[in-house]
């Protein structure tokens, strides 16, 4: 790959995203610049594998284009730290979320994104231990940004350097880092955090927290460019291996992604432990009391991916060939999935509110319908790869 090129190249497909926004909704709003006609009567394997690697480069086009804005507005806010700023920084970040999310589903079958060099631990890391970056409730001077001996200097290569150093909750970089920083702590019941824009002028080590905050934000750009360069078209990376693939082992490692994010990290890992812990540190977005969208948008990239759909982009899915090798089968798994995404829209906002309570209580029970569908919906993927031929895990003692 030309290196000198890639840069050139990755603009002008932004670019061409942007330039095709669908009007479906935020989390939709990645347009194509390839495009796949579904056949009538079916598609090959072949060509379901193509287009998903398209869907993926579109996707991952969109997150990265959404972090740039999200770049420019943090930018903005640092240049001129107000509460009017702070807040359009804030918007930046949870808009930034809705396309990242949608790329989860491409995680589990160590790809680009968690090979053994991939950056999702250096992008969506969590939970994590807050004051390892800043001061929390009780504790002025904690955190690297208040750690000036040890520390004096504050750059994208040390914030990279001491994530999860001595403990997987040591979390320095990635949305969720941006956020705390943005947000601060959530401390209320009514809202999200309330960290005041002071702390970007007056407060101790301000220009210290300025400095985490533009490094943070400019590492997950990176990460993400990193990250859309493995999926272009026409270049030596990883969407060239993947297309050089058997067809069934391609389809084999698309399935893992959709049955591991079902039935192991959203219904498992992001669902079931606040369910059970009823404890706001274990929902997923807490600084920012968007944990909804976390929800909604990881399902809607399952569907994403079962439909061949994306804002403008569409083309064949993998309900494709479910339809041709087993209608019935297909049916109940585009239903779970369909049930599953409103199963998500479902639960009350905030969610750290519909955590607690009584089981009977509506948000509880709205998220033990969302575990118990997307527990089915990883099953019928389960049997869906068996018909195929193969297996897919739902759990990581399985990989």
């Amino acid at each position: 790959m030309n290196r000198t090129l890639l840069p050139l190249l990755i603009a002008m497909a932004v670019a061409l995203v942007s330039c095709k926004k669908s009007e479906s909704g935020s989390g939709d709003q990645a347009a194509a610049n390839e495009k796949t006609p579904l056949k009538e009567k079916g598609a090959a394997e072949s060509e379901v594998v193509e287009h998903y690697t398209k869907l993926v480069s579109a996707i991952y086009l969109d997150a990265f284009a959404h972090a740039k804005t999200m770049q420019g507005a943090v930018n903005a806010f640092l240049a001129e730290p107000t509460a009017e700023l702070m807040q359009k920084a804030r918007d930046s970040w949870t808009a930034a979320r809705l396309p990242y999310l949608q790329t989860e589903v491409f995680r589990f079958y160590e790809g680009p994104i968690d090979d053994e060099d991939g950056p999702e631990g250096l992008l969506n890391a969590w939970p994590m231990d807050e004051a390892y970056i800043d001061y929390v409730e009780g504790s002025a001077s904690s955190g690297l940004v208040n750690n000036v001996t040890e520390f004096p200097k504050i750059d994208a290569a040390l914030i990279e350097s001491l994530n999860e150093k001595d403990g997987e909750a040591n979390i320095s970089c990635g949305y969720h880092a941006i956020e705390f920083l943005l947000w601060g702590q959530d401390l209320s019941a009514e809202g999200p955090g309330n960290r005041a824009h002071t702390d970007y002028t007056t407060a101790d080590n301000a220009s210290r927290r300025s400095d985490y905050l533009r490094a943070v934000t400019n590492l997950v750009v990176e990460k993400l460019e990193g990250l859309v360069a493995e999926w272009l078209p026409g270049n030596d990376n990883y969407r060239a291996e993947f297309l050089k693939l058997p067809s069934s082992k391609a389809l084999e490692k698309i399935m893992t992604g959709m049955s591991m994010l079902s039935g192991f990290e959203m219904a498992a890992e992001r669902l079931n432990v606040a369910y059970d812990t009823k404890a706001q540190e274990d929902e997923h977005s807490c600084f920012s009391d968007t944990t909804h969208n976390d929800m909604v948008y990881d399902l809607t990239g399952i569907h994403n991916v079962w439909t061949g759909s994306y804002g403008d982009l569409s083309g064949p899915g993998l309900q494709v060939i479910a339809q041709g090798l087993k209608p019935e089968l297909a049916g109940q798994l585009g239903s779970k999935i369909e049930e599953s995404v409103a199963a998500a829209k479902a639960i009350p906002v905030p969610f750290d509110q519909a955590i607690l309570g009584e089981d009977t209580a509506p948000g509880r029970m709205a998220i033990l319908h969302t575990i118990e569908t997307l527990e089915d919906q990883a099953e019928l993927l389960v049997a869906l790869a068996k018909e195929m031929g193969f297996g897919v895990p739902i759990s990581e003692e399985e990989e």
